[in-house]
């Protein structure tokens, strides 16, 4: 369904540093690079294990699915509180 599709250059113009509200975009996504890449790639293979290992240790970090959910809900109050506009510079 092209007509449904959003993304830059599609359809319907997406704004380039627009506020996600969506925890993977704001926290799981850019932690897991952060723990995958803090030293450089050799390969393929060891690139999958370093995803593993940060999975693991994202999952078992005690607390730290409680301050994502307390992390999205203050993201929110601020997309309340500024109608929707960019918040980044909130945080």
């Amino acid at each position: 369904m092209p007509a449904r599709w959003v993304g830059r250059g599609g359809p319907v113009a997406w704004p380039p540093r627009s506020p996600d509200l969506n925890p993977l975009d704001f926290f799981f996504w850019g932690h897991m690079k952060s723990l995958v890449c803090e030293t450089p790639v050799d390969s393929a293979e060891d690139f999958v294990a370093r995803i593993v290992v940060a999975a693991d240790k994202i999952n078992t970090t005690p607390g730290i699915f409680e301050r994502v959910h307390w992390s999205c809900l203050r993201r929110c109050e601020l997309r309340n509180d500024t109608h929707g506009r960019h918040f980044d510079h909130l945080l």
